[in-house]
C-alpha cells in the first residue's frame, strides 16, 4: 500500500483503461489518495497494489456510486471508453455534487455532450498524443509538448548550440521571439523561474511558454 500522503485531497478514478490506469498511477506516484472504479475485475485486480482503494462497481449505478462514497471525493476523473456509459456517469457525479470532474472525450461530439451535462473539464488524450508525437517528429530538438489553450504551449527543448555559454538576459528571447523561460532543466535537477544572470550550458533543457508561431518559429530556426 501507499505510504504517508500528500494532502487530504481525494480523487477517484473511474473506468481502468490505459488512460484511467496511467492517470491512477500517476496520483498515486504524487501521494495522493486514489479510489480506482472499474467494472471489470481484472482491471480493478491490476490497479489494487498501487492505489488506495480499488473497487469493482457499475459506474452507470447511481446506488453504486453512492455507496462507494463518491460524492465526498474532490476530484473524479472519467476515463471510460464506452460513450453511453462515459456520460452517464458524468451525469450523476454531477448529480451527487462531486465539485470537480474530469471526463475523457473520444471525439469531439463526445465532448460536447460531457460539456452539456456539466464535465468541468473535457481532455482528449489521443487527439493530444497525436499532437505530441507531430511535434517530436518535425522537431528533432523538441522533447515534449503542452497546449496550454488555443494557439499558447508550453515546450521541453534541447537548449541551441548556440544558446550555450550565454545567459538568459544575453539571449533575451522574450524580446528575439516572444517566449518566456519557465524552468532549465539540468540533468536531475530543475531550476523554476530561472533569473537573468543565469547561464545555459550544453545539454539543459528549456521549458518555454509562448504563442504557438513564436515556438515553431523557435523551433524551425533550431533545426536550421
Amino acid at each position: 500500500m501507499i505510504g504517508r500522503r500528500r494532502s487530504a485531497r481525494q480523487y477517484a478514478v473511474l473506468g481502468l483503461g490505459r488512460f484511467g490506469t496511467s492517470v491512477a498511477r500517476t496520483l498515486c506516484s504524487m501521494r495522493y489518495d486514489v479510489l480506482a472504479v472499474d467494472c471489470d475485475e481484472e482491471r480493478v485486480s491490476a490497479v489494487a497494489s498501487f492505489v488506495t482503494h480499488a473497487a469493482q462497481a457499475d459506474t452507470t449505478d447511481e446506488s453504486a456510486l453512492k455507496a462507494l462514497g463518491l460524492r465526498n471525493f474532490d476530484v473524479a476523473v472519467v476515463g471510460i471508453g464506452d460513450l453511453q456509459a462515459s456520460i452517464m456517469t458524468t451525469m450523476l457525479l454531477k448529480e451527487l455534487g462531486v465539485p470537480h470532474v474530469v471526463a475523457k472525450a473520444v471525439s469531439s461530439l463526445h465532448g460536447k455532450v460531457l460539456a452539456r451535462i456539466g464535465a468541468d473539464r473535457i481532455v482528449y488524450p489521443e487527439r493530444d498524443m497525436g499532437v505530441r508525437v507531430a511535434h517530436n517528429l518535425v522537431s528533432g530538438n523538441l522533447i515534449d509538448y503542452l497546449e496550454l489553450a488555443p494557439g499558447v504551449s508550453i515546450v521541453e527543448v534541447v537548449a541551441r548550440p548556440d544558446f550555450v555559454g550565454k545567459s538568459l538576459q544575453q539571449l533575451n528571447l522574450r524580446a528575439r521571439y516572444g517566449i518566456s523561460i519557465l524552468a532549465i532543466r539540468r540533468a536531475d535537477k530543475i531550476n523554476l523561474g530561472p533569473g537573468a544572470d543565469d547561464v545555459v550550458q550544453e545539454g539543459d533543457i528549456l521549458v518555454a511558454m509562448g504563442h504557438n508561431r513564436a515556438l515553431e518559429a523557435l523551433e524551425a530556426e533550431s533545426d536550421g
